[in-house]
């Protein structure tokens, strides 16, 4: 195993250790209950294009105040760092930032991939909802176009609730005022 892949101290991989990652670890790195996950696979056209094209639509809807970045980690807690696919959170730009705290974190977007499926859609949801992160996005491909199922923090039970699945348009007001044709993530 790569030296990169050992914990930096007896009590393991913790949140605040992955910015001591070395230069040549993978550029996507994740931290959940203390595992690195490292992405491995090469991001599909689909992923790639879905996430650009929509970090671009969140982030010209956003408004000031709010910083939406795409590959960002959040720091849940001392042995979770996710990475979602974009986040958007109430803190201004921060050119030396490299993650962003949960309680700043007002929406994470998960943008499913075959190899990321189990955490995309059953543990980071869990995480990010116990982190109390208030609303979620996960992006499934459904016949080449994006379904976006969309989740708010029920705040008494501290646990998502579906409040829709869009297939031609997203239209909230949550967290922000946004109106994304979905088609147009893809063309």
């Amino acid at each position: 195993m790569p030296d990169r892949t050992y914990p930096p101290g007896p009590g393991g991989w913790t949140s605040d250790a992955m910015d001591s990652l070395p230069p040549d670890a993978p550029r996507h790195v994740e931290l959940i209950d203390g595992d690195l996950v490292f992405e491995m696979t090469p991001r599909r056209s689909f992923h790639s294009r879905v996430r650009g094209r929509l970090w671009r639509a969140l982030d010209e809807h956003a408004p000031p105040g709010v910083t939406v970045e795409a590959g960002m980690s959040v720091k849940l807690g001392p042995r979770d760092r996710p990475e979602p696919d974009i986040v958007a959170a109430g803190t201004a730009f921060d050119a030396d930032r490299t993650y962003h705290l949960a309680a700043d974190v007002l929406l994470a977007v998960e943008i499913v991939s075959e190899e990321s499926e189990e955490r995309d859609r059953e543990t980071k949801p869990l995480k990010y909802a116990k982190a109390g992160i208030p609303h979620f996005r996960r992006i499934e491909e459904e016949n080449g176009m994006p379904v976006v199922h969309v989740f708010e923090l029920e705040p008494t039970t501290g646990t998502y609730v579906a409040t829709g699945v869009e297939r031609v348009r997203l239209e909230s007001l949550v967290p922000f005022a946004i109106d994304i044709e979905l088609a147009s993530l893809v063309r």
